[in-house]
């Protein structure tokens, strides 16, 4: 009997270890957010609000789990109608020919309980080149509603310039008008897939 015992908690276990949970990101909760330097002095931030994404977990932390992210490019919001119609057009993003931006991820290390680094490769602009971010795993909860709720962080940087989008300005002082560096910070609320 025993034996037995130990045999189901033995496969139980196996069972907990290797099932599926899928995380689906709550975009009313979550947000993608990025920061450019503007005339080397100061800095424009940026957002882009229509975005979907999931979270494929196959072990007890994240540290196997696989993180997709889908971007519309033509959400993008600098709180400046003008400056978002040119980020759409030709100089940049190209909407209409590019209309996504996506990050599927290849690997996650953990560092720690909360702290990771997920590495992807990110498809912009035409382009897929291999990224970087820093994840820190803010907790899982239950709502109020009888599900089950998980929190990251992710900031990474990026060169615009990798993804082809290099378009700027010289000023008279020898800098340019736009940064090359671009920095993201995702904060993702997700919900448990029943």
């Amino acid at each position: 009997m025993k034996t037995m015992k130990l045999f189901l908690t033995l496969a139980l276990t196996g069972f907990m270890a290797t099932a599926q949970t899928t995380w689906n990101v709550d975009n009313a909760h979550s947000s993608v957010r990025f920061t450019i330097a503007h005339m080397v002095i100061s800095e424009v931030e940026g957002t882009f609000s229509t975005f979907t994404g999931s979270i494929n977990q196959t072990t007890a932390d994240f540290s196997k789990a696989t993180f997709n992210l889908n971007i519309d490019v033509a959400s993008v919001n600098t709180n400046n109608a003008k400056r978002d119609g040119h980020l759409k057009g030709v100089d940049f993003f190209e909407v209409a020919s590019y209309p996504n931006i996506a990050f599927k991820s290849t690997s996650v290390v953990k560092k720690d309980n909360k702290n990771y680094t997920l590495k992807g490769d990110l498809t912009m602009h035409g382009v897929t080149k291999p990224i970087s971010f820093d994840l820190v795993y803010t907790g899982t909860i239950k709502d109020p509603w009888g599900g089950t709720r998980a929190g990251f962080k992710a900031t990474g940087t990026i060169s615009r310039a990798d993804f082809n989008l290099k378009y700027n300005s010289a000023m008279d002082n020898g800098g340019v008008l736009i940064g090359d560096e671009v920095t993201f910070n995702i904060k993702l609320e997700t919900v448990q897939a029943k």
